[in-house]
């Protein structure tokens, strides 16, 4: 299937908002609604680096929005609308970019987003797929990491370690669970959350590449030093020992968030919860509560 024929057919009626301008020109063009900050991300996943050349197509459409999005609840940004780069190699035939795009359309409905266009371009050695969202939020109300106090304590919401053994799954390591593995394929990304921690949460960012990396990188930003106790880390699974609950907190692709707030802030539960997993003090970087030494791994380096 040629370019043009690819996303006349295929992604001309995903980009049904006004702003993609039917997909005939070069650009998008977008009013913001009045008085509002305007926030801007931007992920790439690469087969056999983000996700496997065996999982659903579907499922890397969902993740590939998905993922983004999830920059934008850390920063309590309402969506608005995404551009997408689709680098794609021979073994993206046309079976593989129906299902594709028709997951991409669940996706954008699911969320409630905005296909504004983007880019294609065939021929390479294996798929880059990259994806600019945008979002907006009311002035001086972002989100951040660079807020966090001493005297804060740090909560993380839902379950820690389930992406990773989602992957094990899909690399036919684990047994199968199919709430595990679409932690890992099919991520949520936090948009109530972070918007409702707007006011509340000192600092804020989504785990991606790991909790304690994430933990260690929010520290820094802070000019702060932040203490995890592993034995409160939320699971979904048992992990008896600090191995299994230090093999939670360095894999990576849960995209939950991880925020800090003064104690006592009425930090808002909804339906996933959020449980407090330590606290922020004077100094800087990331220390292990109860004597454990931290790891030299401390999640996913790019």
């Amino acid at each position: 299937m040629a370019e043009r024929d690819f996303i006349r057919s295929r992604l001309a009626p995903l980009a049904t908002s006004a702003a993609a301008r039917g997909l005939a020109d070069d650009a998008a063009v977008w009013a913001p609604p009045l008085g509002r900050e305007l926030v801007f991300t931007h992920d790439v996943l690469a087969c056999g680096v983000h996700y496997l050349p065996s999982d659903p197509p579907s499922d890397i459409a969902w993740k590939l929005l998905a993922v983004n999005l999830s920059d934008l609840a850390a920063m309590g940004a309402t969506p608005a609308g995404v551009l997408m780069g689709l680098g794609l190699s021979p073994a993206e035939d046309d079976g593989w970019r129906d299902a594709f795009t028709a997951g991409l359309g669940r996706a954008l409905d699911h969320f409630g987003v905005a296909l504004w266009g983007g880019d294609t371009v065939t021929g390479l050695a294996a798929a880059v797929l990259g994806l600019t969202a945008v979002g907006h939020v009311a002035p001086g109300r972002t989100l951040g990491r660079s807020g966090a106090q001493p005297g804060d304590d740090v909560w993380v919401s839902g379950t820690i370690g389930d992406a990773g053994l989602g992957l094990a799954i899909a690399q036919g390591l684990a047994p199968m669970d199919k709430r595990l593995l679409a932690r890992f394929r099919r991520p949520e990304p936090r948009l109530a959350l972070g918007h409702a921690l707007i006011g509340v949460a000192s600092a804020c960012m989504d785990v991606s590449d790991g909790l304690l990396i994430d933990a260690d990188r929010l520290a820094r930003a802070s000019g702060v030093a932040i203490t995890i106790d592993l034995a409160t880390l939320p699971v979904s699974t048992p992990a008896a020992t600090d191995a299994e609950r230090l093999a939670r907190a360095t894999a990576g692709d849960d995209y939950e968030l991880l925020f800090t707030a003064a104690p006592g802030a009425a930090i808002p539960a909804g339906k996933i919860g959020v449980t407090r997993i330590g606290t922020v003090g004077n100094g800087a970087g990331l220390s292990l509560a109860g004597g454990l030494v931290t790891p030299a791994r401390l999640g996913w380096e790019h």
